[in-house]
């Protein structure tokens, strides 16, 4: 069996930068077993499989060693795919997945998606964060992650945590989010995920979910310039809508492949 695989880098306007994911479009799903084999293989933070369904698609996400219920880059990959290969010309798409209706649309050379907001609430933090991130963050949320809040970018850049103990930790992973410096970003972020096989994410939409209510709370404003700062590093601009947030950021296609499997 032939199947057809896009890398594409996300959240950047350059291809060696941002985030990449792998898409797979499907006119039927693979067994699970597959699929969750070829993320493996393809040893990207993400890899996403879609199959047509009504006037959209079903949209799965695997990491190297397990499916999620939400992601952003690949989303936005995904999204990228249907507009410029599967569906040109068209202006949004929808995808049905296991959290719900996500749609994506145009704007210009960006891609904005629409996800669920899922604000985070402060929580004493374990002992082990702060061992396991090196330095005692300022502030801590709890949500899907544990959101470990610093004074400074500059603090938040020069993180070097222990990937082993992170994987101790109760949640999926740990964000570490500050203030950006003015004029370059609102703020500023990045996220370990070692128990998902990701050290560290190269850039990552589905935490602003719980990212941009705090940072839309404390800042006073809606409209928001994110930058994360992981090796690669990436950008997006983000919008507080209550119960939805926008996560909206470019996208260029790396590679387009053809990959087989016994089927």
């Amino acid at each position: 069996m032939t199947i057809r695989l896009l890398q594409i880098d996300t959240f950047t306007d350059r291809v060696l930068g941002g985030n990449p994911a792998a898409v797979c479009p499907l006119d039927a799903w693979l067994d699970e077993a597959t699929m969750q084999a070829i993320a493996a293989e393809n040893n990207l933070s993400e890899t996403a499989f879609m199959v047509p369904e009504g006037e959209g698609y079903r949209l799965r996400w695997f990491t190297p060693n397990v499916e999620v219920d939400l992601c952003g880059h690949a989303t936005l990959a995904a999204a990228f795919v249907v507009f410029e290969e599967l569906r040109p010309g068209t202006e949004s798409v929808a995808f049905e997945t296991l959290s719900g209706r996500l749609t994506v649309t145009r704007d210009g050379e960006a891609l904005v998606m629409d996800f669920p907001a899922q604000p985070a609430k402060p929580t004493p933090a374990p002992a082990v964060l702060a061992q396991a991130l090196g330095t005692a963050p300022d502030e801590v949320l709890a949500g899907a992650d544990w959101i470990a809040v610093f004074e400074t970018a500059a603090q938040v850049a020069g993180l070097s945590p222990d990937q082993t103990l992170l994987t101790t930790l109760d949640r999926r992973g740990v964000v570490a989010t500050a203030p950006g410096d003015e004029g370059d970003a609102d703020y500023v972020l990045r996220f370990f995920a070692p128990k998902n096989a990701v050290p560290e994410d190269p850039v990552t939409g589905n935490v602003q979910t719980a990212l941009v209510p705090y940072w839309a709370g404390r800042l006073g404003k809606r409209r928001l310039a994110v930058r994360q700062l992981s090796a690669r590093g990436g950008r997006m601009v983000c919008e507080d809508r209550g119960e939805r947030v926008s996560i909206a950021g470019r996208a260029v296609r790396y590679m387009d492949a053809t990959i087989s499997v016994d089927g």
